[in-house]
């Protein structure tokens, strides 16, 4: 075993020189690995040799892999998908000196655009001194003038900034871009590296990486210093799952145990702001906002806004909520700023940008204006700000590759709005090694990096980010564009790193068994997730079941007619397909095909399973893996309708099972569960009134059994032929069977006695009173005389049952627990 264990490292030694020698022949020599370390260079291509084999296919495949099970993914803008985030297996490596200087450039870059922002909406000295035109700051869509003069809870305008880095050939780094309305991207760095470490998992300790755990304690740490309450609750605020991040900030939200949430989570009442909760109103002191600031508060900015919270910035005002980052920062993200950022930088630091811009000239100055004009082929022409102008419809462009038309419409536009452009030099980029189609090949990157404030207010870099690699070999940094796929970039150096993490260390003593708050959107979401799941399952069994009998109404074989018929009626009724004219074999093998398969119309059996899909989308946070992958899996396309039927009854059942086993015994999974009782009980109370009362053949009843999946029970208690009053008793009243009614209703009541109440009177709410009453209601009654208006009365009752869960759990405002005389904490 040793033998073979040495043969094989000796064998990932061999494959990785081997391939690190040609991609250093084959690589420009500006690129990072003929510039960087070799011998960190040389451990980077064993441990990928390692995790390939021979195939460098299967180290892309393997990452890839490690990353669509963390659950990570992304959204274009028109996708109605999200996509799985792009990973290459081999990490950039910065040694921790060169990194040293970056972080120190960083470190700079925030305290100078903190005090730029803090003069632009405070004493204005930078515009009355004409050392920033007024022009930049009004011009800005997202300068927000309610802003102005308004004194920030914590005293700082920014918490969390991004920056995108551009590597030169001489291996100088230079500043793209400024990221402060909401940085995105440091999920995806915690996911990349967590992907890359499993799939090399030797390199973390051969080069000494340096982790990101500290960073992102430290920044949690700052935001809680910033509050007034010692034990703060933070949300992370998400515009929802069409957000292109989305995934990302529900990772980031569990990793670092904030709430996530959206506006209509939250209401603010007396200057403060609340969480809707299935507990009532409670406080939130902090929000990481993710959203355009512009329709944060419908009051304060934009009307129109339909995801903001009407009041915030009130809150805001009061010093009752910090906001992170200030909603009027993305006055600095527009190419016009950058202009102005190395003099700026003299100004208010007394020093150099230690990370310079990329050369920027606003055309708004006559003298930039002219330099840009004279060397139009030589730049890229780009928007002074966020909206593109007539002259550049497509947005930025190389004034080289401009055709005479678009050159004379931009030249005319220029003319007439030059405050609308700039022009900035074309980057050329530095290289690094990515694997594409099994074969190790140079692609240009950018890199991304954070900064964040700490407890002591000061500034805290990331070590590494993101890289953001080109789909192609031309290294301008506008060919780059947004770049095919991404990398871990791992900060190394010569002393081994302690371990840090999040994770509480394995002596932890501190024991938490509450879960902690359960925000009204989630509780309404997680019970309809259970309706749903329910509801086409019981399509899919009565689907099922009219199929499985071999219904031969020409020859008179299988199933009586009329019990056909009724089968049929309930799949009507449902809205699953339309009435077939007869009962004929096609027609209800065309009635059981379009509740299967069609992909048109509400309540056949994939809408109802999209239904589904999109409550998981917006709940990642809270669902495991294996729920989101079974929720996401295609529509089975292959075999016949009993197979295909087969196939999606056991992926309801594995779902049903990941709730039964998997759910922490929490007020999510309670609310789950009961969507599921409340719609298996309206369901059960239907077919018991079709097929069990007075008069029911034997194949009403045997079709009873089959629907309620009693089938065994009935046969392990009564060895004669199907009677009605023992089949209605097992499906409808029995308490210890877990389909029948009387099962489903005490369960729901079980789980209303375990949420919370807004009273301590002891007298039950309306929705226990409901619960309760229909308890009492089946408990009296016997199987013999159970009537069809009782099974009436039944479903009736469980839709109010319903509806009173709704109105007392999924809060749409403040006004139902204030009127209640609930205190707001």
């Amino acid at each position: 075993m040793a033998s073979r264990v040495t043969d094989d490292l000796f064998d990932a030694a061999s494959h990785g020189a081997r391939w690190l020698a040609d991609y250093r022949g084959r690589a420009s020599t500006d690129d990072v690995v003929a510039q960087g370390d070799p011998a960190a260079w040389d451990a980077a291509f064993e441990e990928l040799a390692v995790a390939a084999g021979d195939d460098l296919g299967h180290a892309r495949r393997r990452v890839q892999r490690h990353a669509e099970d963390i659950g990570m993914g992304f959204r274009i803008a028109g996708d109605g998908d999200e996509r799985p985030w792009p990973v290459s297996p081999l990490p950039l490596l910065i040694g921790e000196d060169e990194w040293r200087g970056i972080a120190s450039g960083v470190t700079q870059r925030a305290e100078l655009l903190e005090a730029v922002l803090t003069d632009v909406y405070g004493e204005a000295k930078l515009v009355a001194d004409r050392a920033l035109p007024a022009a930049i700051v009004t011009g800005s869509p997202f300068f927000l003038r309610p802003m102005v003069g308004l004194a920030l809870p914590g005293g700082h305008q920014l918490q969390f900034v991004a920056f995108d880095l551009a590597r030169g050939p001489d291996g100088g780094w230079r500043v793209l871009a400024d990221h402060v309305r909401g940085p995105s991207g440091a999920g995806y760095a915690l996911e990349n590296r967590l992907a890359t470490s499993r799939t090399l998992g030797g390199l973390q300790e051969r080069l000494n990486v340096q982790r990101h755990a500290p960073f992102f304690a430290a920044f949690r740490e700052g935001l809680t210093a910033a509050c007034k309450r010692a034990e703060p609750r933070i949300g992370l605020l998400t515009p929802g799952r069409w957000n292109a991040s989305y995934a990302e900030q529900a990772h980031l939200a569990r990793y670092l145990g904030f709430l996530l949430v959206e506006g209509a989570d939250l209401t603010v009442a007396d200057d403060r702001l609340y969480i809707r909760t299935i507990a009532g109103l409670k406080r939130v002191d902090a929000l990481w906002q993710r959203a355009d600031p512009r329709l944060l508060d419908p009051l304060a900015f934009d009307s129109h806004s339909q995801i903001g919270v009407p009041g915030l910035i009130d809150a805001l005002a009061a010093h009752n909520v910090l906001v992170a980052n200030s909603p009027g920062a993305g006055v600095l993200e527009s190419r016009a700023m950058q202009a102005f950022l190395p003099a700026l930088a003299e100004r208010l630091t007394g020093e150099p940008l230690k990370l310079p811009n990329i050369a920027t000239w606003w055309c708004g100055d006559d003298a930039a204006r002219a330099i840009v004009e004279a060397r139009l082929d030589e730049m890229r022409i780009a928007p002074a700000f966020d909206a593109n102008p007539l002259g550049l419809p497509d947005g930025a462009v190389q004034g080289a590759d401009l055709s005479r038309e678009a050159r004379a419409a931009l030249l005319a536009d220029l003319a007439k709005r030059p405050e609308d452009y700039v022009g900035q030099e074309v980057v050329r980029l530095s290289t690094m090694p990515v694997v594409a189609d099994s074969e190790l090949v140079a692609r240009p990157f950018t890199l991304r990096v954070f900064a964040a404030r700490g407890l002591d207010g000061g500034w805290t870099v990331l070590p590494g980010g993101f890289a953001r690699i080109g789909e192609h070999s031309d290294a301008r940094a506008a060919a780059m564009g947004d770049g095919l796929w991404s990398a871990d970039v791992a900060v190394i150096g010569a002393e081994p790193v302690a371990l840090e993490s999040l994770v509480p260390a394995t002596d932890a003593t501190q024991i938490r068994r509450n879960p902690g708050t359960l925000p009204s959107r989630v509780a309404d979401n997680f019970y309809w997730l259970g309706r749903y799941l329910e509801r086409g399952e019981a399509l899919l069994t009565l689907v099922r079941v009219m199929l499985g009998n071999s219904i031969d109404a020409d020859t008179g074989a299988g199933l009586d007619r009329d019990t056909v018929g009724r089968m049929a009626g309930m799949v009507v009724a449902g809205g699953a397909a339309a009435h077939p004219e007869r009962l004929k074999r096609p027609d209800l093998v065309q009635l059981a095909r379009t509740a299967l398969d069609a992909q048109e119309g509400w309540h056949n059996i994939p809408a109802i399973n999209r239904l589904a899909r999109n409550i998981a989308a917006v709940s990642r946070d809270r669902l495991s893996a294996d729920v989101i992958r079974l929720l996401d899996a295609p529509h089975p396309a292959k075999g016949s309708m009993l197979d295909r039927c087969g196939s999606l009854q056991r992926r309801y059942a594995a779902l049903s099972g990941l709730a039964a086993e998997h759910m922490g015994r929490t007020a999510t999974w309670r609310f789950h569960d009961l969507g599921r009782r409340i719609e298996r009980g309206i369901v059960v109370a239907r077919l018991v009134r079709t097929f069990g009362m007075a008069g029911a053949t034997s194949d009403d009843l045997s079709t009873l059994l089959d629907l309620a999946d009693s089938q065994i029970g009935y046969r392990q208690r009564y060895l004669t032929g199907v009677a009605r009053v023992p089949v209605v008793d097992l499906v409808a009243l029995d308490p210890g069977n877990p389909r029948s009614l009387a099962y489903q209703v005490d369960c729901i009541a079980a789980h209303l006695d375990q949420l919370p109440v807004l009273h301590d009177d002891g007298l039950p709410e309306d929705q226990q009173a409901e619960a309760l009453a229909l308890k009492a209601m089946l408990a009296a009654t016997s199987a013999a005389t159970l009537d069809a208006d009782q099974l009436g009365e039944a479903e009736r009752q469980l839709v109010r049952l319903s509806d009173a869960i709704a109105r007392r759990y999924f809060l749409q405002g403040a006004e139902p627990l204030r009127a209640g005389g609930l205190t707001l904490a």
